[in-house]
């Protein structure tokens, strides 16, 4: 019997092509439902789950509640389609005294062609601590 085992999974080499300065914060898989007439997944749905993708990290530091104030950017770089597993991967841009800006990249594996990575979509967004009545907070030392 051998003594070794399994590698764990954050000890196995990357994927190619994925980032490796942000952090895995979501995978999902797009269902028909999530479909537009031509067969590729809603604009706006992947940019719900990018928001909520976005939120994972500012929710660390803001300890409280949160409000998306600002998209800065939003890129679509290729079509998503129905049963692609998307990896969103995000990282903090810059961190203010009410607000933190996350950059946030997707990826998806295509159904087909699993282990393989195509970016499809990029984007910024800004995030603003609120209080109770929905006003800017200072975030948490």
């Amino acid at each position: 019997m051998s003594d070794a085992s399994p590698t764990p999974a954050a000890a196995q080499p990357a994927a190619s092509g994925l980032p490796q300065d942000r952090e895995l914060v979501m995978k999902v898989i797009p269902m028909p439902a999530d479909c537009n007439a031509n067969g590729d997944i809603f604009g706006g749905w992947v940019m719900a789950q990018v928001d909520l993708a976005g939120s994972v990290l500012p929710a660390r530091y803001v300890k409280g509640r949160m409000a998306t104030v600002a998209v800065n950017e939003f890129i679509f770089k290729q079509p998503v389609r129905v049963g692609d597993i998307l990896s969103f991967f995000a990282g903090i841009k810059r961190i203010g005294r009410t607000s933190i800006t996350v950059q946030v990249e997707v990826f998806a594996e295509r159904y087909s062609a699993q282990g393989q990575y195509v970016k499809v979509t990029e984007a910024s967004l800004t995030y603003v601590a609120i209080d109770e009545q929905g006003r800017p907070r200072p975030i948490p030392a």
